[in-house]
Protein backbone atom coordinates (compact mmCIF):
# COMPACT_ATOMS: atom_id res chain seq x y z
CA UNK A 1 0.00 0.00 0.00
CA UNK A 2 1.43 3.38 -0.87
CA UNK A 3 1.90 6.07 1.77
CA UNK A 4 -1.00 8.27 0.60
CA UNK A 5 -3.42 5.31 0.76
CA UNK A 6 -2.26 4.59 4.31
CA UNK A 7 -2.97 8.20 5.30
CA UNK A 8 -6.40 8.22 3.64
CA UNK A 9 -7.30 4.89 5.29
CA UNK A 10 -6.87 6.52 8.71
CA UNK A 11 -9.76 8.93 7.97
CA UNK A 12 -12.71 6.88 9.18
CA UNK A 13 -16.43 7.55 8.80
CA UNK A 14 -18.42 7.33 12.05
CA UNK A 15 -20.54 4.49 10.65
CA UNK A 16 -17.47 2.27 10.16
CA UNK A 17 -15.66 3.02 13.43
CA UNK A 18 -17.32 0.08 15.21
CA UNK A 19 -15.31 -2.43 13.14
CA UNK A 20 -12.07 -0.71 14.11
CA UNK A 21 -13.10 -0.43 17.76
CA UNK A 22 -13.96 -4.15 17.90
CA UNK A 23 -10.56 -5.03 16.42
CA UNK A 24 -8.62 -2.75 18.77
CA UNK A 25 -10.55 -3.94 21.82
CA UNK A 26 -10.03 -7.58 20.81
CA UNK A 27 -6.28 -6.78 20.74
CA UNK A 28 -6.64 -5.24 24.26
CA UNK A 29 -5.56 -1.79 23.04
CA UNK A 30 -6.10 1.29 25.20
CA UNK A 31 -8.07 3.82 23.16
CA UNK A 32 -7.33 7.53 23.61
CA UNK A 33 -9.64 10.21 22.22
CA UNK A 34 -9.14 13.92 21.73
CA UNK A 35 -10.73 16.46 19.45
CA UNK A 36 -10.41 19.90 17.93
CA UNK A 37 -10.58 22.10 14.84
CA UNK A 38 -6.85 21.89 14.02
CA UNK A 39 -7.36 24.66 11.45
CA UNK A 40 -3.71 25.57 10.97
CA UNK A 41 -1.62 22.63 12.16
CA UNK A 42 1.35 23.92 14.16
CA UNK A 43 4.00 22.89 16.67
CA UNK A 44 1.62 23.28 19.62
CA UNK A 45 -0.80 20.79 18.01
CA UNK A 46 2.02 18.32 17.29
CA UNK A 47 3.29 18.41 20.87
CA UNK A 48 -0.24 18.18 22.28
CA UNK A 49 -1.23 15.23 20.07
CA UNK A 50 2.03 13.35 20.66
CA UNK A 51 1.54 13.72 24.43
CA UNK A 52 -2.07 12.57 24.08
CA UNK A 53 -0.90 9.49 22.17
CA UNK A 54 1.43 8.51 25.05
CA UNK A 55 -1.66 7.79 27.20
CA UNK A 56 -2.61 4.63 25.31
CA UNK A 57 -2.12 2.46 22.26
CA UNK A 58 -4.59 4.00 19.80
CA UNK A 59 -5.15 7.73 19.30
CA UNK A 60 -8.45 8.74 17.72
CA UNK A 61 -8.84 12.41 16.82
CA UNK A 62 -12.34 13.84 16.48
CA UNK A 63 -12.17 16.65 13.92
CA UNK A 64 -14.77 19.40 13.63
CA UNK A 65 -16.25 19.64 10.13
CA UNK A 66 -16.12 22.94 8.26
CA UNK A 67 -19.73 23.63 9.26
CA UNK A 68 -18.95 22.96 12.92
CA UNK A 69 -15.84 25.19 12.86
CA UNK A 70 -17.87 28.06 11.36
CA UNK A 71 -20.39 27.75 14.23
CA UNK A 72 -17.63 27.81 16.85
CA UNK A 73 -15.06 30.20 15.37
CA UNK A 74 -17.27 32.41 13.17
CA UNK A 75 -17.27 33.62 9.59
CA UNK A 76 -14.04 33.20 7.67
CA UNK A 77 -13.09 30.01 9.45
CA UNK A 78 -11.82 27.43 8.91
CA UNK A 79 -8.86 28.52 6.80
CA UNK A 80 -8.32 24.97 5.59
CA UNK A 81 -11.14 22.68 4.52
CA UNK A 82 -11.99 19.56 6.50
CA UNK A 83 -10.43 17.15 3.98
CA UNK A 84 -7.09 18.99 4.17
CA UNK A 85 -7.18 19.15 7.97
CA UNK A 86 -8.08 15.46 8.19
CA UNK A 87 -5.24 14.45 5.87
CA UNK A 88 -2.69 16.49 7.82
CA UNK A 89 -3.75 14.85 11.08
CA UNK A 90 -3.85 11.36 9.54
CA UNK A 91 -0.30 11.86 8.22
CA UNK A 92 1.02 11.99 11.78
CA UNK A 93 2.42 8.57 12.67
CA UNK A 94 1.02 8.66 16.22
CA UNK A 95 -2.57 9.33 15.05
CA UNK A 96 -4.39 6.07 14.31
CA UNK A 97 -7.75 7.46 13.20
CA UNK A 98 -9.41 10.76 12.34
CA UNK A 99 -13.20 11.05 12.49
CA UNK A 100 -15.12 14.15 11.43
CA UNK A 101 -18.13 15.35 13.41
CA UNK A 102 -20.71 18.04 12.62
CA UNK A 103 -21.82 19.00 16.11
CA UNK A 104 -20.25 21.80 18.14
CA UNK A 105 -19.07 19.23 20.70
CA UNK A 106 -17.93 15.62 20.23
CA UNK A 107 -20.33 14.27 22.88
CA UNK A 108 -22.15 11.86 20.53
CA UNK A 109 -18.85 10.70 19.05
CA UNK A 110 -17.42 10.05 22.51
CA UNK A 111 -20.58 8.12 23.38
CA UNK A 112 -20.06 6.01 20.23
CA UNK A 113 -16.34 5.41 20.75
CA UNK A 114 -16.35 4.91 24.55
CA UNK A 115 -12.62 5.71 24.86
CA UNK A 116 -10.53 4.48 27.76
CA UNK A 117 -8.79 7.86 27.99
CA UNK A 118 -10.15 11.30 27.11
CA UNK A 119 -7.61 14.09 26.59
CA UNK A 120 -8.07 17.86 26.30
CA UNK A 121 -5.93 20.96 26.72
CA UNK A 122 -4.94 22.26 30.13
CA UNK A 123 -7.30 25.22 29.85
CA UNK A 124 -10.11 22.87 30.93
CA UNK A 125 -10.81 21.35 34.32
CA UNK A 126 -11.32 17.60 33.81
CA UNK A 127 -14.93 17.63 35.06
CA UNK A 128 -15.77 20.41 32.54
CA UNK A 129 -14.57 18.40 29.55
CA UNK A 130 -17.28 17.21 27.18
CA UNK A 131 -17.58 13.44 27.59
CA UNK A 132 -16.15 13.38 31.12
CA UNK A 133 -19.30 11.66 32.38
CA UNK A 134 -19.14 8.95 29.71
CA UNK A 135 -15.48 8.08 30.25
CA UNK A 136 -15.64 8.18 34.05
CA UNK A 137 -18.80 6.01 34.09
CA UNK A 138 -16.86 3.22 32.36
CA UNK A 139 -13.87 3.60 34.67
CA UNK A 140 -11.70 5.51 32.21
CA UNK A 141 -9.33 8.44 32.70
CA UNK A 142 -9.76 12.10 31.77
CA UNK A 143 -6.43 13.87 31.32
CA UNK A 144 -5.48 17.47 30.60
CA UNK A 145 -2.28 18.46 28.82
CA UNK A 146 -0.70 21.90 29.08
CA UNK A 147 -0.45 23.88 25.87
CA UNK A 148 2.92 24.91 24.47
CA UNK A 149 3.10 28.68 24.94
CA UNK A 150 3.45 30.90 21.89
CA UNK A 151 2.03 28.38 19.44
CA UNK A 152 -1.62 28.78 18.59
CA UNK A 153 -3.71 29.27 15.49
CA UNK A 154 -4.72 32.69 16.83
CA UNK A 155 -1.05 33.67 17.24
CA UNK A 156 -0.29 32.61 13.67
CA UNK A 157 -3.29 34.53 12.30
CA UNK A 158 -2.26 37.61 14.29
CA UNK A 159 1.32 37.47 12.96
CA UNK A 160 0.12 37.13 9.37
CA UNK A 161 -2.40 39.95 9.63
CA UNK A 162 0.19 42.17 11.35
CA UNK A 163 2.72 41.56 8.53
CA UNK A 164 0.10 42.38 5.89
CA UNK A 165 -0.66 45.82 7.36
Amino acid sequence: MDKLKIIKAKIIKPDSINNWLAFWRFKKKTIVFTNGCFDILHRGHIEYLSKAAKNGDILIVGLNTDRSVKKIKGAGRPYQDEKSRAMLLAALHFVNAVILFNEETPYELIKLIQPDVLVKGGDYKPEEIVGYDIVKAKGGKVITIDYVGGYSTSDIIEKISHKNK
